[in-house]
C-alpha cells in the first residue's frame, strides 16, 4: 500500500473525537494531474508529526498521538472521470484536515505554526476555516464586555454606536487633537479612537498628555449632550512596552483602549485582555491584516482572523465596509460580522465596527443589511463635513434616528440642515454614483 493513502491519516469525521481536534478548512490548487489524496497527505503530515521524507523517530505511536489527519478532499469542480479534468488550468479542491489540539495546547503562535505555517509558503493555498471544540475554547476567556457589556457601560441600549477617528490621522498634538474630539463628541459621537497611525507615545502627543487632554475633552461634551463618550487610547508598541502602556492610560484616566492587532499579533491582544488590571473595553484595529488575508488564493481569511481576534478578546473589531475605498466583497462584509455576532459557546460576542469610507448616506444600507448591533465608523465623514465636525457627528445621529423610526434618510434631511449637508456632499450609498468618491484607481 501506498505510505501516503493509509488509512490512518484519512479518517472519516464520524471517526474521530471531534473535542481533541481542531479542524482547519483550506482551498487549495495543484496541477491538472495532482493527485490529491497524496498531496492532502503530505500537508497533513509536514504540519504535525513529520517532514517531507520518512525519519525513523515517526513511529506508528507518535503519528497516532500528534499527526494531523485528513478527515474531507472535496475536487471543486467534483470530477469523477479523468476524461473531465482540464489539461491546461489548475485543480481546485476543498482540504479539511484535523489538527489534534495537544499539539499546541492553549499556544496560539503554536497554533498557527501548525495550521499555517511552513505550508504558507506554498503557492495556491488559503486558510479558509478554523472549527473549535469546547475543550480547546474553555482555555480563552475572549472578550471581557463583547456587545451586551458595553451596551451597558455606554447605556446604549438598541441603536448603532458612532465611532470617530480623529482626522488628521496623525502629527497633531494632545491640544489640537483634543479640540477635533470635543467637536466630534458634542455632536453625539458616542465613541471615539485615535487613530491607527498615531500610537504609544510620539515625542509630539505623548500618552499621558493625550489620554488627559482628550478625556478633559469628553468631559466637556458629555456635560452638554447628556450621554457618555468612550475614548480608545492607541497603546500599540513593542510587545515590552505593552502592558505599561495600558496602565499608564488607564491611570491617566481613559475608559477603553485600542491596539493594532496584526502589528503585536494575537497574544499581544490576549496579553491584555486577559490582565485583570485592565478593565476597560478593547478596540481591535486590523491595518496590516490585508497583507494576510486579502489574496484570493493564499494567507488566511477575514473569518479566520475575525475569529481569533475574538477568541483572544478583542471587543470592537473593524471589518472594511463594502464602499470603493476598500471594495469589500458583500458576502466577505456579512460573513464577517457574523463570525463576531453568532454563538461561540462561552465567548462573548465582538461588535463589528465597520469603517472605511462610510458617510451618513451608507446608513440605511449597513443598517438594512447587518440591522442595529453594529458600530458605524467614521472619519472624514465626521470632520469633512461642509459645517464642521460637530454637524458631521449630528448628521449621522440624524441618519441613524431616521432608519430606526422607519423613515427615508433624503425626507429626513429635508427638515435637518446637517444631514441635507452630508447627502449633498456625498450622495447616498447604492443610489447617487457613491463609489466614486473613493476611486482612486482612475
Amino acid at each position: 500500500m501506498k505510505e501516503l493513502y493509509h488509512p490512518s491519516l484519512f479518517p472519516l469525521a464520524e471517526g474521530i473525537n471531534s473535542e481533541d481536534y481542531v479542524i482547519a478548512t483550506y482551498l487549495v490548487a495543484g496541477g491538472a494531474q495532482a493527485d490529491l489524496v497524496a498531496k492532502s497527505a503530505a500537508l497533513a503530515i509536514e504540519q504535525s508529526s513529520g517532514s517531507w521524507f520518512a525519519v525513523p523517530g515517526e513511529t506508528e505511536e507518535v503519528r497516532a498521538r500528534s499527526s494531523a489527519k485528513i478527515i474531507g478532499i472535496y475536487s471543486v469542480p467534483n470530477y469523477e472521470l479523468i476524461a473531465q479534468l482540464p489539461k491546461d488550468q489548475p485543480r481546485y479542491f476543498i482540504l479539511r484536515c484535523a489538527f489534534p489540539w495537544i499539539n499546541f495546547y492553549d499556544n496560539i503562535p503554536l497554533m498557527l505554526s501548525s495550521v499555517i505555517g511552513n505550508i504558507s509558503s506554498m503557492p495556491n493555498l488559503k486558510l479558509v476555516d478554523l472549527e473549535f471544540p469546547a475543550s480547546f475554547l474553555k482555555q480563552f476567556k475572549g472578550p471581557k464586555f463583547g456587545i451586551e457589556g458595553l451596551r451597558k457601560l455606554m447605556n446604549i441600549p438598541k441603536r448603532p454606536i458612532v465611532n470617530n477617528m480623529i482626522k488628521p490621522c496623525t502629527g497633531i498634538t494632545p491640544a489640537e487633537g483634543a479640540e477635533l474630539f470635543y467637536n466630534a463628541a458634542v455632536g453625539g459621537t458616542d465613541w471615539i479612537k485615535d487613530d491607527e497611525l498615531i500610537a504609544g507615545s510620539p515625542a509630539f502627543s505623548p500618552l499621558e498628555e493625550r489620554v488627559k487632554a482628550y478625556m478633559a475633552a469628553a468631559r466637556r461634551a458629555d456635560q452638554e449632550k447628556g450621554e457618555m463618550t468612550l475614548y480608545t487610547v492607541n497603546i500599540t508598541d513593542e510587545i515590552v512596552r505593552l502592558k505599561d502602556n495600558a496602565y499608564r492610560a488607564i491611570e491617566a484616566g481613559a475608559n477603553a483602549i485600542m491596539v493594532n492587532v496584526f502589528g503585536v499579533g494575537y497574544s499581544g491582544l490576549r496579553l491584555l485582555a486577559e490582565d485583570p488590571q485592565i478593565n476597560v473595553p478593547i478596540c481591535v484595529h486590523t491595518c496590516y491584516g490585508g497583507a494576510q488575508t486579502v489574496a484570493p488564493n493564499q494567507g488566511m481569511s477575514t473569518e479566520v482572523a475575525q475569529k481569533l481576534i475574538r477568541l483572544c478578546g478583542g471587543d470592537m473589531s473593524l471589518n472594511v465596509a463594502p464602499s470603493a475605498k476598500f471594495n469589500a466583497l458583500k458576502e466577505k462584509f456579512v460573513r464577517t460580522w457574523q463570525v463576531g455576532y453568532s454563538k461561540m459557546h462561552h465567548i462573548k460576542q465582538t461588535f463589528t465596527h465597520i469603517g472605511g469610507g462610510v458617510t451618513p448616506g451608507m446608513v440605511p444600507y449597513l443598517m438594512e443589511n447587518l440591522g442595529s448591533d453594529i458600530i458605524i465608523g467614521v472619519g472624514a465623514g465626521i470632520h469633512g463635513h461642509p459645517q464642521g465636525p460637530k454637524a458631521g457627528a449630528i448628521a449621522f445621529r440624524q441618519s441613524i434616528d431616521a432608519v430606526m423610526n422607519g423613515i427615508d434618510i433624503t425626507e429626513a434631511a429635508q427638515k435637518q440642515p446637517e444631514l441635507a449637508g452630508a447627502l449633498k456632499t456625498w450622495g447616498v450609498y447604492g443610489v447617487d454614483d457613491y463609489d466614486k468618491l473613493y476611486d482612486i484607481e482612475s
